[in-house]
This record gives C-alpha cells, sequence and structure tokens, in this order.
C-alpha cells in the first residue's frame, strides 16, 4: 500500500496548495453520499482536475460497499490520462464488485482499455485483475493474460507469481497452478496456502498433504489458513494419525487458533469419528458460530448418535441450510426417514431455503417412503426456485421417481438431463429392472456403452436383475460369462446372488445350488437367500432346508428364514417340520418380523403394520376393507392361506390373511382418494399371495392402478394383471 500511495504522490505538486480541510474530508468520508458532497465541494474549489483529488474520488468510490462502480466510472471517463494507479484502482475496484455487481469480464475490459491507451501495466495490475476471476472468465482469459505477465516481465514478481497460483487454482486448473508453482523465483506461506488450496478444491487431499509436508521441510511457517487447510484435508481423507500431528505441530508453532482454526480442527476430529475430543474443543470455545453448532450436529449424525445430534440442533440460536440438511442427513442415516421429512418442514416453516444437497436429501427419503407426491412438491420446488439442476440432483429424482413406481418420469427427468454420468444410467437401469421393464433395461445399457460410458459392478447388478424379474435366462447367462471379457469386471458375491436368483425363479433349482457351490468366493446370505426364495416359489423343501441352514450359521437371529422356511413347509403340507421349526424360533426368542405398509395421502406418510388399530380412522378402513373383500368375492375372489403356517382353523387362517398390512393401506388409500388416482404403497417384506390376488382384482374391480413396492420388486397391477406376470 506504501509503493501505491507513492504512486499517487507523484501526481501531486500542489499538493500543500490544498486546502486542508477536504484532505481531511477525504480520510473521513464514510458513504458514497459524502464523496459526491465532498466532489461537489472541490468542483466549487475548482481543484477537481488536480491529480490527488482524482484518486481520492475514485479510491474512495472504489472502495464503498454498495456498490458505487458506476459513479466511480463517470469520474474515470472525464480523465484525460489516468495513472496507472488509477488504472489498477478501477481494476480492483471491478474485482471487488463482481460478486454483487455480477459483472466479472468489466475488471478484463478495463485492462483490455488500459494497454489501447498505452498505459503499461504494473506488479499491481495481475494481482488485482486475477482476484475477480470467475472460473469461466479464468478458463477464456487466464492462459492469455498469462502471456501478458511473461510479456511485461513481471514474472518474477512474489505478488504476481502468487496470483496466478491462486487464479489457476480456483479455475480448478490445479496442474497449470503447479506449474507456475514450481517455476515461483520465491515462494511465501501465500503460495503454499494457494497451491494446497487448489489440491483441495479438485479433492486431491493426499496432495495437499504431501505439499504442506515439503512445506514444513523447507522450513516455511505456516500459518492460521495453511492449517485450515491441512485439517480440512485430514478430514476429508479421514486420516486421524496425521490429523492429530497437524494439531500437535500447530501447537508448538505458537499460532493462537482463531475461530475458523478451531471449526476446522472439530471437524477433523468429527470426521475421523473422535467426537469426544471434538466435543472437547466445542466446549472450550470462547466464541462459536453456526458452523461450530453444525459441525457437533453433523458428527454425531454421521456416527449414528441422532438422538445427541439432535439435542445439539436444538439447542442452536441460528440453523442455516447446512444445518437443516446436516440433521435432515442424520435421520437419513438411521432410517427415519417420516422424521427427515418432518424437519424438513420445519426447515419451510422456518423460511431457510434449501440447496441441492437439501433436496436430494429429501429426495432420498421420498424415494425410501415411496412419497410420491411429497417428491413431486420437490420437483416443482427446485424447478420454481432455480435450484441448481446437476447430475447429483437429477440422478436423486430419477431414483425417487422409479422407488415410487413412475416409470415414465423418471425416463423423462433422464432424457432432460444435459449431462449423464454412470450412476445417472445404472439408476435408470436398476429402476427399470426392478420395475418389471427387463427390455428396457437391456435397451438402456446398450445405449450406456454406446455413450462410451463405462460400466460399474452396480450397472452389472442392474442388468442382471433386469434379466431376472423378467425371466431371460440365456441373456442373464450370457451378460454374466461376458463381464470380465467385455468389461473388465470380476463378479462379486453380489452378481452370483444375482445369478442364483435369477436361475432358482425360473425353476433351475439344481443349476444356482451348482453354482452356490462353484462360487471362487464365499457365498453369504443374501446368496442363500436367493435360492430360498425360489425354493418357496418352485415347492422344493429339500433344497430349502439345504438353504435356510447355511443362512441360520451365518446369521442365526434371522428371523426371515425361519418365516420362510415356514412358508414353504406350510405350502407343501409338511406340518410336522413345520411345527419343529416354530418350536425352534419359540426356544431361541425368533420373533416374526411384522409386515408394515407406508402409504402417502395428501403429503402425509401413513404407516399400517398387519391387524392395525392405532390409525384414527382404523374403523372406517376396516369396514371399507370388509366392503371390498365383499365386492371381489362376487369377481371370483377366495383367499388364498397356503402361506398361513398358524395350526388354526381355515376361516381363522382367512381372518389372518384378511388384515395384512398392505390390504390396510389399500383399503385407506381408496378411502381418502378421488377415482383414478394411483395408488401406491410400499411394504417391508415380501409380498404374499393372497394379498397379489387381492390387488389385481382390485385394481380391475375398481379401475384403478395400484403399485406395490414390496422388499424385491415392484408390482404395477392394472386391470386385474401385474407387471410381474405373477413372477415374484
Amino acid at each position: 500500500m506504501i509503493s501505491m500511495a507513492s504512486q499517487a504522490l507523484t501526481h501531486l505538486p500542489s499538493l500543500e496548495n490544498l486546502p486542508v480541510p477536504v484532505i481531511n474530508l477525504f480520510e473521513n468520508c464514510k458513504s458514497i453520499e459524502q464523496l459526491r458532497q465532498i466532489h461537489a465541494q472541490t468542483i466549487k474549489l475548482g481543484i477537481t482536475s488536480l491529480p490527488f483529488v482524482q484518486n481520492k474520488i475514485i479510491a474512495t468510490s472504489c472502495a464503498q460497499q454498495n456498490d458505487n462502480m458506476v459513479y466511480a466510472r463517470q469520474v474515470f471517463d472525464v480523465i484525460p490520462e489516468p495513472s496507472v494507479f488509477i488504472w489498477n484502482t478501477m481494476i480492483k475496484g471491478y474485482s471487488n464488485a463482481r460478486m454483487r455487481m455480477h459483472c466479472p469480464r468489466d475488471g478484463v475490459y478495463m485492462y483490455v482499455a488500459m494497454l489501447e491507451r498505452n498505459c503499461k501495466p504494473d506488479h499491481y495490475t495481475f494481482p488485482f485483475l486475477f482476484k475477480g476471476f470467475t472460473r469461466d472468465i479464468a478458463l477464456a482469459c487466464g492462459k492469455e493474460l498469462h502471456g501478458h505477465v511473461l510479456k511485461f516481465g513481471l514474472d518474477s514478481n512474489l505478488y504476481v507469481q502468487n496470483a496466478l497460483v491462486n487464479m489457476y487454482s480456483s479455475s480448478g486448473l490445479v496442474d497449470m497452478a503447479r506449474g507456475v508453482f514450481d517455476m515461483c523465483y520465491e515462494r511465501d506461506a501465500v503460495t503454499w496456502n494457494a497451491m494446497i488450496s487448489g489440491y483441495n478444491r479438485v479433492r486431491r487431499f493426499d496432495e495437499s498433504m504431501k505439499l504442506f509436508e515439503e512445506m514444513v521441510g523447507k522450513g516455511v511457517l505456516p500459518t492460521s489458513v495453511t492449517f485450515s487447510l491441512v485439517l480440512s484435508a485430514c478430514s476429508k481423507l479421514k486420516d486421524l494419525d496425521n490429523g492429530k500431528q497437524v494439531h500437535r505441530y500447530l501447537k508448538e508453532s505458537g499460532i493462537v487458533p482463531n475461530l475458523v482454526l478451531e471449526n476446522a480442527l472439530m471437524d477433523m476430529y468429527a470426521a475421523c469419528g473422535e467426537m469426544s475430543t471434538s466435543l472437547e474443543i466445542f466446549e472450550s470455545m470462547k466464541t462459536r458460530d453456526v458452523i461450530s453448532w453444525t459441525t457437533i450436529v453433523k458428527g454425531f449424525a454421521n456416527s449414528g448418535q441422532i438422538d445427541l445430534a439432535r439435542k445439539y440442533f436444538d439447542g442452536m440460536s441460528e440453523r442455516d441450510y447446512v444445518s437443516w440438511t446436516a440433521i435432515i442427513d442424520g435421520y437419513l442415516r438411521v432410517n427415519q426417514f417420516k422424521e427427515a421429512l418432518e424437519l424438513f418442514r420445519e426447515m419451510q416453516t422456518s423460511k431457510i431455503r434449501p440447496d441441492e444437497f437439501t433436496v436430494v436429501s429429501i429426495l432420498t427419503a421420498c424415494a425410501h417412503l415411496g412419497a410420491f407426491e411429497l417428491g413431486e412438491w420437490i420437483k416443482t420446488y427446485i424447478d420454481k426456485n432455480k435450484i441448481k439442476k446437476d447430475t447429483f440432483v437429477g440422478n436423486a429424482l430419477i431414483d425417487m421417481y422409479f422407488k415410487c413406481g413412475n416409470v415414465e418420469k423418471a425416463l423423462m427427468v433422464f432424457n432432460e438431463l444435459p449431462q449423464r454420468d454412470k450412476f445417472t444410467w445404472t439408476a435408470v437401469i436398476v429402476g427399470l429392472a426392478v420395475n418389471g421393464h427387463g427390455e428396457e433395461a437391456l435397451d438402456m445399457f446398450s445405449q450406456m456403452l454406446k455413450a462410451s460410458i463405462t460400466p460399474d459392478e452396480v450397472t452389472c447388478i442392474g442388468v442382471l436383475c433386469a434379466c431376472t424379474h423378467t425371466g431371460m435366462v440365456d441373456k442373464g447367462r450370457k451378460f454374466f460369462a461376458s463381464m470380465i471379457s467385455q468389461h473388465g469386471i470380476q463378479p462379486n458375491v453380489a452378481h452370483y446372488g444375482c445369478m442364483v436368483d435369477l436361475l432358482g425363479r425360473a425353476g433351475h433349482l439344481k443349476e444356482a445350488y451348482e453354482t452356490i457351490l462353484n462360487m471362487p468366493v464365499k457365498p453369504n446370505s443374501i446368496v442363500w437367500g436367493a435360492l430360498l426364495g425360489a425354493c418357496r416359489v418352485h415347492k422344493d423343501a429339500k433344497l430349502a432346508e439345504i438353504a435356510a441352514k447355511k443362512i441360520l450359521e451365518l446369521e442365526p437371529e434371522n428371523s426371515a428364514v425361519y418365516n420362510l422356511l415356514c412358508n414353504i413347509y406350510a405350502t407343501c403340507n409338511k406340518w410336522e417340520r413345520l411345527r419343529e421349526t416354530r418350536e425352534m424360533m419359540s426356544s431361541r426368542g425368533i420373533k416374526k418380523t411384522p409386515g408394515c405398509s407406508l402409504i402417502e395421502m395428501n403429503g402425509t406418510v401413513h404407516e399400517f403394520v398387519a391387524g392395525d388399530l392405532s390409525h384414527p380412522q382404523s374403523e372406517e378402513i376396516y369396514s371399507h376393507l370388509e366392503k371390498i373383500t365383499t365386492d371381489l368375492k362376487s369377481v371370483g375372489y377366495s383367499p388364498d392361506t397356503s402361506e398361513v403356517f398358524l395350526d388354526m382353523g381355515e376361516e381363522e387362517k382367512e381372518s389372518a390373511v384378511y388384515r395384512h398390512s398392505e390390504k390396510l393401506a389399500i383399503a385407506f388409500g381408496l378411502i381418502t382418494s378421488k377415482p383414478g388416482v394411483t395408488i401406491r404403497v410400499v411394504k417391508n417384506l415380501r409380498m404374499c399371495v393372497d394379498c397379489h390376488g387381492m390387488a389385481k382384482l382390485v385394481s380391475k374391480v375398481y379401475n384403478r392402478e395400484v403399485v406395490v413396492r414390496d422388499r424385491t420388486r415392484f408390482h404395477h397391477f392394472r386391470h386385474g394383471s401385474c407387471s410381474c406376470k405373477d413372477y415374484w
């Protein structure tokens, strides 16, 4: 600043003749209104043309925080030969104003005008100019202006070097930044910080750590900014050992941690799972801001301690969208999706505007709950409020629509996305597969390959699922055999599970069993579970016993295995084995997982369990369910009790299936929705045979589309038929 002031002083031959009050007025100017009055006084005194006065007016105007570059430009335009100081001041003003005035190119235009008027830039020009660059401007002009730095012989100046490194780093051109960094004649802490920041920005955190070690090795003293950047890298890497080492070095450096640094320390320990240390730092802080509180909330939320996360969240005096997103994500992590939606409604009431990360979290909750109406509202909110609709948001929308059973809208979002990554394609392939569109899923996979997108392990699971849910055994075998040769993907246990499921569902039980025996990896409970499920469909009690035994060796407390085995025994009329299994369950304290179904109506998610009487409309629901049963019996409905393995009479068995949770949800949907509205139900277990038959008839008798998402797939019931073709 002293050097810049000396530039101004060289233009002041008559400074001693200026009225002292005028000089004092400039020194004490606090607003643009005061500056206008001072300017008027200089005009009256006839001193406006003096370089000192011109410099002061422009410098004061550019320094104001209320976007006064228009006023500065008006003064500038009447100066016949602006000095380099004035050019630099104008460039600096545009750089500082670009975020508020949305005019990032004005600084570049001013620089070009400077050259056109034969004013040579100095070592202040480029740092001021680069400071205002957006990523787009840096990509468009950065390299050319770097050439100007070399042309004017300023490349050896430390401040210009730092500005170049920072400009390239901020725009994501980190390799260009490193090239400048390596060629620097000298480096100070600012140079190193800019380079470390650049690596952090592009998520090359290992490089950040290496650079910090090199910095320390060369004897350059880190600043508080350095420590904040390096602790952030440790946080992202979840590198507790290096994080502790950096913390020790910080203590030895004698730097007193400021608020930013304390927050960085907290975040590092929280990210590495050391919540006790993070909380200790939090409790010892003299000053805390919203970032401090959010760090604690996020730390507890990410570690699954949602009650503690909520305690600190509720204790916040100020919350921003990051805080709300952190606690919402916490509830998602522990599968408390309804609570996540309730929090989002509170966030809306608090007038906090969500960002793209918040809406992705809410779309995830909607997907799990099958909350289609709320998901639609979020989609409208995104469009209306122009929330950044990047691939991240687009993928979440696609996933939500597919998991709510709306294939058409999922594909609409897919087709509208300007950019797609492998996760986009995989979401569509898997979504089409589980919704019963196997051929379309395989066609989408072919399009993915034509688009030169490399599939990954999850994509291959989607392709195999497509074959499984539509019974395309030969295509499934062929694809599985080509995974290594064509795509370089070694099948893992999940892929073998898909193959066992594919073969088993199609009735190839022997081949499915042999596939398990010949697996190069140890089969897990999911693989054996696929075989057990196939045994239920094809009533093979002997093989079912083998599969169940293997699962129970791996998961002795798995209640679903006992229940499925009981279903198989009941279907095969093996009542003695059924009683033995039930006695084993009783002696081991194994209880059946209760069936639970969710249905969203008018933006609210309602939950039903088998035999539920807790709903406020229970009486009306059961009354309507009786009417539905009567209507369906008139067109041939007969309760299927083959999967009821209780020791009771046929009438009691009919009563048991009558109270299943999905029936209650469907009845509630028919009561509370208008004719023609699709009924969407999400169930935690596999849909039983009787409920499946009942839903088919409901779609026919009441002319409703019914969509049920059970544990394994979607069932789209239309006009008396199901999309699964009774193959589930």
